[in-house]
């Protein structure tokens, strides 16, 4: 799942070291806002603005984590 991530967001926010594990330093808003709503597209799940915090869109880890969770409660 998280190279599927990858592969995503490289399209969505090019500009960006998904490598990083500063990963929500380096994003602007609009960055966020196209980060959760890919997401929530491709993996039908619902993301909020509240989903988007430090420790959620840390690095590529944390932001698999978070989809996992949030495909659980579906």
């Amino acid at each position: 799942m998280k190279e599927e991530i990858r592969a995503l967001l490289e399209e969505v926010v090019p500009l960006a070291d998904l490598d990083s594990d500063f990963l929500f330093a380096e994003l602007d808003s609009l960055g966020v806002t196209a980060i959760l709503m890919t997401l929530s597209e491709h993996y039908g799940i619902t993301l909020e603005a509240t989903d988007a915090t430090p420790k959620n869109l840390k690095n590529l880890d944390s932001i698999a984590a978070m989809v996992e969770r949030k495909r659980s409660v579906h």
